[in-house]
C-alpha cells in the first residue's frame, strides 16, 4: 500500500549583526541566542518524531507490533497531531485486527494534514480492503491530484482497481492509462489496462497492450504468466481466431494453474461453445 506532503517546513535563520556599541552587541547577541535555541529545539523535535516513525515502520514490517507501538507512542508524545505517526498507527491497528481504531487514526492523520498524500493512500487501501469501493475511489482520486507524490502511478492503478469494482470500466481504463503513462514498463499496468479494455469491448487496444506485456515477458525471464494474464491472452486470441495462441496459453493455464478460478472460467467458456 510514496514524498509525504505532511513534512513540516520551518525556517532556519542565521542573523549576522554588525554593531558599534558594546551594549547593543550584547543585547542582540542575547536575542539571537534565544531565537536560535528555539529553532534548534523545534528541529530536534521534528527529527526525533521522524526517526520514531521510521523505526515504528521498520518494526511494523517485521511484524514486531509491540516495538512499533512503543516508537509511535514516543512520536505522538512529542507531536500528538503528527500525520505520519497517526497514519502509521492506523496501519498498526489494521494489522492487529482493529478496523475501528485504524479508521479513527487515518481520519485523525488527514484531519491534521489534508495534504498528507501517503496517509490518504493508506486510508484508501484500508477502505478498499473493507469493500468500501466508492469511498476508496474518492481517496485515491484526491491523492492522484498530488503531482509531487513519488508513487503517483500506483495511486492511479488503485484508482482503476476501485473503479473496476464499481463496474465503471471507462473510468478504470482512463486510470490505468494514466498509471502506464507515469510508470512506464510496469507489467501490472499493462495487464490491468488489457483486462479493462476487454471489458469495454475494445479488443484491438487490449491486444496491443497485451502484446507489449508478452514482449516484456520474453525479454525478462523473471516475469512469468499469472492465471489472470493467461486468461486475458486466451480471450484476446479467441476473439481474433488465433487458435494456436489460444491453445498454447490454455495449455499453460491448465498445467500451471489447474486449481485456479481462471482455469475454471476457461472451462466454462469451452462448455458454452460446445453447448
Amino acid at each position: 500500500m510514496r514524498p509525504v506532503l505532511s513534512e513540516q517546513l520551518s525556517g532556519r535563520f542565521r542573523i549576522t549583526l554588525s554593531v558599534c556599541m558594546l551594549l547593543a552587541s550584547v543585547l542582540f547577541a542575547g536575542c539571537v541566542t534565544v531565537t536560535d535555541s528555539r529553532f534548534a529545539q523545534e528541529e530536534d523535535e521534528d527529527k526525533a518524531v521522524d526517526n520514531y516513525v521510521k523505526l515504528a515502520t521498520a518494526y511494523l514490517s517485521q511484524g514486531n507490533y509491540d516495538r512499533s507501538r512503543m516508537h509511535l507512542e514516543r512520536a505522538l508524545e512529542l507531536q500528538p497531531n503528527d500525520a505520519g505517526a497517526l497514519a502509521t498507527q492506523g496501519i498498526l491497528y489494521q494489522r492487529e485486527g482493529e478496523p475501528e481504531l485504524a479508521e479513527e487514526a487515518y481520519r485523525k492523520a488527514l484531519s491534521s494534514d489534508s495534504g498528507y498524500t501517503r496517509g490518504r493512500v493508506f486510508y484508501g487501501a484500508f477502505l478498499y480492503g473493507r469493500d468500501r469501493y466508492e469511498e476508496a475511489r474518492e481517496q485515491f482520486r484526491l491523492a492522484s491530484r498530488d503531482t509531487g507524490y513519488d508513487d503517483r502511478a500506483s495511486v492511479f492503478y488503485n484508482l482503476g482497481r476501485a473503479s473496476e469494482k464499481m463496474e465503471d470500466m471507462d473510468a478504470a481504463v482512463k486510470a490505468y492509462r494514466r498509471a502506464l503513462d507515469l510508470g512506464r514498463g510496469d507489467p501490472r499496468w499493462l495487464l490491468a489496462l488489457s483486462r479493462s479494455l476487454l471489458a469495454t469491448g475494445d479488443y484491438g487496444a487490449a491486444a496491443r497492450y497485451y502484446d507489449r506485456l508478452r514482449s516484456m515477458m520474453e525479454r525478462n525471464p523473471e516475469l512469468e504468466h499469472s492465471p489472470e494474464s493467461l486468461l486475458v491472452g486466451i480471450q484476446i486470441a479467441r476473439h481474433f481466431r488465433n487458435y494456436d495462441q489460444e491453445s498454447s496459453l490454455a495449455l499453460l493455464l491448465r498445467n500451471r494453474y489447474p486449481d485456479s478460478e481462471e482455469y475454471r472460467q476457461y472451462k466454462v467458456i469451452l462448455a458454452d461453445d460446445n453447448g
